[in-house]
């Protein structure tokens, strides 16, 4: 069966799951973990990005994070492809270090971001990292001790939690870590790592035609985790992405249409694309040519690396730019 697209747009609530390969750890030692922490604390402020929990293990992690204005793709990306060289080259290994992709699951904040907050940071301990409460409040490569002033990390966004709690930083505490204790009890929470709902009776067309009623619940949506209503307003989006590509396709655009269009933007030849010279505007061109065929076609970044001789990582940083002077511009593909 084919794996779902991912749902990411800018401002999204994304609970991200990261596992090594078969089960293998991605963090052996203290400094792996320093490693990583340095990591988000350049990207996240980079990237606009809002973090909110995180628990590093030994074969997999978990973060809650506010995607920016590149979405959560991009962070993701520079992130763990930075990390797995360094870990590669740091432990003389080859090869691939995490399980596939990672596992992004978009969330309604109202209902769960308290309590995505409380399972991530737990984490330590269900996993008997740690053997108490007592010791997961100074337990390093966690966010939990960040919310409780216990350690500094300026990319962690405590304030936005702990007024979840209290008005006041001293109240938040308390009650945060009174929250934190209460749910030690739960034990594991699988409806917090997949879960929502799709709603799937003939097509979307069928849906807007015939709503369900409140508390209907038809198919499970792993990538969400939220309401009938929030899973909907979620999946429409995606949809109406969908049904844009869809439509692009039947006016006849692919690769090769956009190719001229980009061309015909900047007044450039066809060789002045596919050539390694770099003088402007030839990389603007490039750039926005990924983004166009990333964002509104719908290809792959291999296919589109392919075409340009370009790896897929490339494709992919191109399109960030791509995107960037599109909407500097004011240009789109189809209006």
């Amino acid at each position: 069966m084919p794996r779902l697209a991912r749902l990411d747009a800018p401002g999204v609530l994304h609970h991200i799951i990261i596992r090594g390969i078969e089960r293998r750890k991605i963090f052996r030692n203290s400094r792996d973990r320093e490693d990583f922490i340095g990591r988000l604390s350049f990207l996240i402020p980079e990237t606009q990005t809002s973090c909110y929990a995180w628990s590093l293990m030994d074969n997999h992690a978990h973060f809650l994070f506010r995607s920016g204005g590149s979405g959560i793709s991009h962070l993701m990306r520079r992130l763990l492809t930075g990390y797995a060289v360094s870990f590669n080259r740091r432990h003389r290994r080859h090869g691939q270090l995490f399980q596939n992709r990672y596992k992004s699951i978009v969330c309604q904040e109202d209902t769960y971001l308290k309590e995505l907050v409380r399972y991530i940071h737990l984490n330590p301990l269900r996993a008997k990292i740690v053997s108490n409460i007592a010791e997961l409040n100074k337990y390093p490569f966690c966010g939990h001790s960040v919310l409780l002033g216990r350690r500094k990390h300026d990319w962690q966004d405590s304030k936005y939690v702990l007024a979840y709690f209290d008005r006041t930083m001293k109240g938040a505490r308390k009650k945060y870590l009174e929250y934190v204790e209460s749910g030690i009890k739960d034990g594991r929470r699988p409806e917090l790592v997949g879960g929502g709902l799709i709603r799937s009776l003939g097509g979307w067309q069928e849906i807007r035609k015939n709503p369900l009623r409140k508390g209907d619940r038809i198919k499970g949506d792993e990538r969400i985790l939220g309401d009938n209503d929030f899973v909907t307003r979620v999946l429409s989006g995606a949809e109406e992405r969908f049904e844009r590509r869809y439509r692009l396709k039947r006016l006849g655009y692919d690769f090769e249409s956009t190719l001229k269009k980009v061309l015909g933007i900047y007044d450039l030849e066809r060789e002045d694309l596919f050539s390694r010279i770099r003088r402007k505007p030839i990389p603007d061109a490039r750039a926005l040519l990924c983004y166009w065929g990333v964002s509104d076609l719908g290809l792959t970044k291999v296919y589109i690396g392919q075409q340009l001789d370009m790896t897929p990582q490339a494709v992919g940083y191109a399109a960030d730019r791509g995107k960037g002077i599109a909407e500097h511009n004011h240009i789109k593909l189809l209006k």
